[in-house]
């Protein structure tokens, strides 16, 4: 396992749609294995491959409290099925996005189907903070990031944020 520099806006790479993963083999499990390891040292809830530069259907997530268990949970190829109309504000940030965060209105619910770590097709309801995280997540695979559902005002203050910490940083 290795950890693995995270893309940060406006980086191209994570604008791009991600493609399907034709099976879950060990070379995906050991991606899935360095994006847990990535997201935990960030640290982070969840990661998309895209956002290690790996353009692929793949994300990992563990919404586990900190003081608790870890749980993680790995999704290849995940796909929204349903939605509910009820929608719930939350407060959301990125990895790719660092240090900044801002409301985002998701549906309450959503029914998801995505093949597991061993490649078994799951499908469930996501509620809750799971239901944030999976949407937040899975928009990363059709190149979306949550600041694309802010005002162009808010998306451009992010994207500045970013740039100046990384400036300062360089310094």
């Amino acid at each position: 396992m290795a950890i693995r520099p995270i893309l940060t806006v406006p980086d191209p790479i994570l604008k791009q749609v991600s493609k399907p993963v034709a099976a879950v083999t060990d070379e995906t499990r050991a991606l899935m294995d360095d994006m847990l390891e990535t997201m935990y040292a960030a640290p982070g809830i969840g990661l998309a491959a895209v956002q290690i530069g790996e353009p692929v259907r793949v994300i990992v997530m563990d919404i586990s409290p900190e003081d608790g268990p870890r749980a993680p949970r790995y999704f290849v190829n995940p796909e929204i099925l349903e939605t509910v109309d009820e929608t719930q504000p939350y407060e959301e940030g990125c990895l790719s996005v660092p240090d900044y965060y801002d409301t985002v209105e998701r549906p309450a619910k959503a029914k998801i189907r995505y093949l597991d770590y061993n490649g078994r097709e799951v499908v469930e309801w996501a509620e809750g903070m799971y239901a944030v995280c999976i949407q937040h997540e899975m928009d990363h695979l059709d190149g979306t990031l949550f600041i694309d559902h802010l005002s162009r005002l808010k998306r451009q203050f992010a994207i500045n944020k970013v740039k100046k910490a990384r400036r300062a940083a360089a310094a």
